[in-house]
């Protein structure tokens, strides 16, 4: 169990094209996994929404550790999100940084009065995630979450 400080950096996350491709090529140049795969989608994925009207999009997500930060891996299936926004418009790459907040809620209303909306977000099991609009500011996205327990991985690489 990983214990993170409030406001700390728990992940940095890429958008892909192809995920197969990109957790293979981090494994075997620089041993980054084993890679715990989850498909993401409207039913599994509780409130999610998407620039304020419920998600319809379909997403593969990996993620790995390295020490006590995650690795995030993000490849979009269906229907439209920030994942396929980026990709348009910036290629693969950085997407953002997830910071820990224990309270998320109570972060993302003192976000937005700062002028920080969220633009994509929901929950898995109980593992909250909201995408704040500071592209325009930092270049990337922050995204807050709550580090809370989800389900085992529907499968791994490498196997």
């Amino acid at each position: 169990m990983r214990t993170f400080t409030e406001g700390g950096t728990m992940q940095v996350a890429y958008v892909v094209r192809d995920l197969e491709a990109a957790m293979k090529r981090h494994w075997d140049i620089f041993k980054i996994g084993p890679w715990d795969i989850y498909q993401f989608e409207p039913g599994k994925v509780q409130n999610y929404f998407y620039r304020g009207k419920p998600a319809t999009h379909t997403c593969l997500i990996a993620v790995a550790w390295s020490g006590d930060t995650q690795l995030e891996l993000m490849q979009p299936l269906t229907g439209y999100s920030i994942y396929d926004e980026h990709l348009e418009k910036h290629g693969e790459g950085l997407h953002h940084i997830k910071l820990f907040y224990a309270d998320c809620r109570k972060a993302v209303e003192e976000f937005t009065r700062q002028g920080y909306p969220v633009i994509q977000s929901g929950r898995i099991d109980e593992d909250e995630h909201y995408y704040l609009d500071t592209e325009k500011d930092f270049g990337y996205v922050i995204e807050l979450g709550n580090a809370g327990r989800i389900r085992p991985a529907e499968r791994r690489y490498p196997a």
